[in-house]
């Protein structure tokens, strides 16, 4: 029997269950085959989620596929893993060690989140019936860059949002100050994220902690915070253990991560853990036994995957302390190099902070010169690959670079268009997000790259040279519409052994014109840019000099 086009179709009618069966085989290769027009997911630097394991760590999830987490009487070797990975999270937030440990494992940290924010509301509303005032009208405080989990959050659970703008000023973050503002006796508590999903900035929980101290004494408000730390919650505590964002924290009354994100495990995994037992509401626990024997629960999901709780507890003790160190420290290592080479190309400026001297935020030619200088001061230093002392000089944040256009090379090509450059670069496998900061600073769009623990040199280096050639590409045909642009053939793809350090480096040498133009010209052809004209003769890059203190270095055609 065969199975041919008409299977085939009836599976993509989205009207039509399948009426006939096939072999196990042919299903197989069908969806196999189809799943080939996915993007690879070492190339997309959008997500932060994790893209590889060990194969011994997969070979455990495999074991596992077909374990309920939840059934605990059934799987008791299970929950005993599950225990000792929330005893582990406790120690690593510097939770008390006199403390009963009080958590879950979730789905991810939007089921995390939403826990900590009902959990919180509960307390809130028990405290106001206390008082005998009204609890119909709570609300809760968080930044416009806020992750879309935090605003389900508020609007799945009837709680009034209360957004605070953004700024440059605060980069890109909540404001602490301004957000003092928006609290009242109906507000249930804050959210706080550590590590920003639009530029990867942490927010500052310690200052807030301090400033709600304040208003307490004045006020007499009490107002709680839960600690958003999807991504930087599996990456502060390794190599930036100088930052008190945690249980350090007076006023953190729980912290959700996502296990999937730089917790190294796949998708989905999260976790929730509270400072102590009664920061949990006993209404949000509920009793069960119709799975053999009685437990407790109070997740939002009730059947759960335990293959990938597994897998957690297999990074745990595979990597450790020190192992979790190594990838953290070479993700920001990465991270640093890309965000060095982007703006030393003079096209590109940052707007994550990573990589420059602590204390010092934003773009200009000196912040530029001071990164740049630090970070190759830095890498010369032999220091342990777990050390995170190293990371003592430079700002906090994840391993994420956002970056956009200069002004001046905006002022310089007016048509240069961003979506162009993430478009191109999916002409060559990348996947890199093109979208505006929060509201009230959305005049710009930003790029982003999540460096993670499949990252290398050899990866920045690839990915520097495709954005030049899709910065090129774009200033060449800026007179074509798309699809006559992607028609012609791409330049040939070859070596560019330490690119990226190369251009990072090109700009601290004290060139003049004629030598800075040799030097880029020099490293355009090891690209494999420089087209060839109609005469058949190599075009020379046409540099232009701006005197507005922004750059001294602009290619209007090589870029």
């Amino acid at each position: 029997m065969t199975y041919g086009a008409g299977v085939s179709d009836e599976l993509n009618d989205v009207h039509s269950f399948p009426e006939k069966s096939m072999p196990s085989r042919n299903a197989y290769q069908l969806i196999h085959d189809s799943l080939k027009f996915d993007g690879d997911p070492t190339l997309n630097c959008a997500t932060f989620l994790t893209t590889w394991m060990e194969p011994e760590a997969q070979k455990l999830i495999v074991e596992n596929l077909s374990k309920n987490r939840v059934d605990i009487d059934e799987y008791e070797a299970t929950e005993r893993i599950h225990r000792r990975c929330l005893a582990h999270l406790h120690h690593l937030w510097n939770g008390k060690k006199d403390q009963k440990v009080t958590g879950t494992v979730v789905v991810g940290s939007s089921e995390g989140i939403m826990l900590g924010g009902l959990a919180m509301k509960w307390r809130w509303r028990e405290h106001r019936k206390a008082q005998g005032k009204d609890y119909s009208k709570p609300n809760i405080v968080f930044g416009a860059n806020a992750q879309v989990a935090l605003e389900k959050t508020a609007r799945y659970f009837d709680i009034e949002s209360r957004l605070v703008p953004v700024t440059e000023e605060s980069h890109y973050c909540i404001d602490a100050h301004k957000a003092l503002e928006m609290i009242d006796e109906n507000t249930i508590g804050m959210f706080f994220i550590l590590g920003s999903t639009y530029t990867g900035h942490y927010e500052d929980v310690a200052l807030m902690s301090n400033l709600l101290d304040e208003l307490k004494a004045k006020k007499g408000l009490d107002i709680p915070i839960h600690v958003d730390g999807a991504s930087g919650a599996f990456v502060a505590p390794f190599v930036q253990p100088d930052l008190h964002w945690d249980f350090r924290v007076p006023r953190v009354a729980s912290i959700s991560a996502s296990g999937h994100k730089y917790g190294l495990t796949y998708p989905g995994i999260g976790w929730v853990v509270w400072r102590a037992p009664e920061y949990l509401p006993d209404g949000l626990t509920f009793e069960l036994s119709y799975l053999g024997g009685v437990e407790k629960t109070f997740t939002l999901n009730f059947s759960h995957p335990a293959c990938f709780l597994i897998a957690q507890y297999y990074q745990f003790i595979r990597f450790g302390r020190e192992g979790y160190a190594r990838v953290m420290n070479a993700c920001l290592y990465h991270a640093r190099l890309l965000s060095v080479a982007l703006e030393s190309t003079g096209v590109y400026q940052c707007i994550s902070d990573i990589h420059r001297p602590r204390g010092t935020y934003g773009f200009s030619e000196e912040n530029r010169l001071a990164a740049s200088r630090l970070f190759f001061k830095t890498i010369n230093e032999p220091v342990s690959g777990a050390d995170p002392s190293p990371n003592l000089n430079f700002n906090h944040g994840l391993p994420e670079v956002a970056f956009r256009f200069t002004d001046w090379f905006i002022e310089s090509h007016p048509t240069a268009n961003q979506d162009v450059i993430t478009t191109m670069m999916r002409v060559r496998g990348w996947i890199i997000p093109n979208y505006p900061l929060p509201p009230n600073m959305n005049k710009f769009r930003i790029m982003r790259v999540v460096v993670k623990e499949a990252s290398s040199e050899d990866f920045v280096n690839r990915l520097v040279r495709d954005l030049m050639w899709a910065t090129q590409t774009m200033l060449d045909t800026q007179s074509q519409s798309l699809g006559e642009a992607l028609i012609h053939p791409l330049p040939k793809n070859q070596s560019t052994s330490n690119l990226a350090h190369k251009i990072a480096e090109s700009s601290t040498k004290g060139m003049d014109d004629q030598q800075r133009h040799s030097h880029w010209k020099s490293i355009l052809e090891k690209i494999g840019e420089l087209k060839e004209s109609e005469s058949g003769k190599k075009k020379a890059p046409e540099m232009a000099l701006t005197n507005n203190n922004r750059s001294k270095t602009v290619y209007e055609k090589s870029c």
